[in-house]
């Protein structure tokens, strides 16, 4: 296949599959007496687990170890799983920090409700953000 077709099948731009190339999470295909790319049938099935993974928040190093544990010939499941359990614990730091923002953002919103902009110090930006 082309490499115009395998975007096409794939959802991925000919763009990011040159990179994907250039990083190793794609072999470098065979190229046609002109000197175009010429893909194998399975690198639509590649590209579509790093989408996926990729959705999963995985990086693009940690795919490259899934891959490469997978290219040695070994079940990359374990290692999967720990990805995937360390990614939730990132987002549920990401929500605790979010949820904290939140409030502080919502107690900057109630005390400006009660000040008035004509007590704004004219040296200071703004008497909300900052101020202690």
């Amino acid at each position: 296949m082309l490499i115009s077709e395998v975007a096409r099948l794939s959802g991925v731009s000919t763009k990011a599959l040159r990179y994907y190339e250039e990083i190793g999470l794609v072999d470098a295909p065979e190229r046609s007496p002109s000197g175009y790319r010429d893909y194998g049938e399975d690198v639509v099935n590649r590209l579509g687990f790093i989408r996926s993974a990729q959705a999963l928040g995985l990086s693009l190093g940690e795919i490259r170890g899934v891959i490469a544990l997978r290219d040695a010939g070994e079940t990359p499941c374990t290692h999967v799983v720990d990805l995937l359990r360390r990614r939730s614990a990132e987002i549920d730091r990401t929500i605790r920090e979010l949820r904290s923002l939140k409030g502080d953002l919502n107690r900057l919103v109630e005390r400006a409700d009660g000040l008035d902009p004509t007590d704004c110090d004219p040296g200071r930006v703004c008497h909300l953000i900052g101020a202690t």
